[in-house]
């Protein structure tokens, strides 16, 4: 695959990833561009041992771990859902989209640790199971029954 075609395809996991554990957009796009800068930078570090897309994840969760330590994250997702805008929506079918997404981001917030890594990295990475394990150093198996699990925990909290 061609770096081009790379870029395009992983580009907003690494974005989403981002934005939802940080809840903004401007850091979110800092991060994916220092991610893919780092890559870039490293590119002959790359051993072959894992697929292009988990090093990368795996530079940018070591990228969150730092911009954590700098003490530059703020949790602001009220303003920045309120802020979105929103294309040929009414504003009343968009208040409830936001709604819908603050309250999912919340709820997977409210996850113990190794979940919200999980599902992050799965709904928003679109990471395989395989991928994920490897990234949070367990199995496979453990990745889809954490995250099995805490889908389950989430759609009853959604729909009660």
């Amino acid at each position: 695959m061609e770096l081009e075609e790379l870029y395009k395809e992983i580009q907003p996991r690494i974005y989403a990833f981002f934005f939802v554990k940080t809840s903004s957009r401007e850091v979110a796009e800092d991060l994916t561009q220092e991610v893919f800068y780092e890559a870039i930078k490293g590119f002959n570090s790359f051993s072959h041992q894992s697929t292009i897309q988990t090093w990368l994840f795996s530079i940018a969760k070591n990228r969150l771990r730092k911009h954590y330590r700098s003490n530059k994250y703020k949790k602001n997702l009220s303003e920045m859902l309120s802020n979105e805008e929103g294309e040929s929506i009414s504003p009343e079918d968009h208040l409830l989209i936001n709604e819908e997404k603050r309250s999912l981001v919340e709820r997977i917030n409210q996850l113990d640790d190794v979940s919200k890594e999980i599902v992050t990295l799965r709904i928003y990475g679109e990471l395989s199971f395989k991928e994920i394990g490897s990234l949070i150093k367990k199995s496979e198996n453990y990745a889809r029954i954490t995250f099995h699990r805490a889908k389950l925990k989430l759609q009853k909290e959604m729909e009660g």
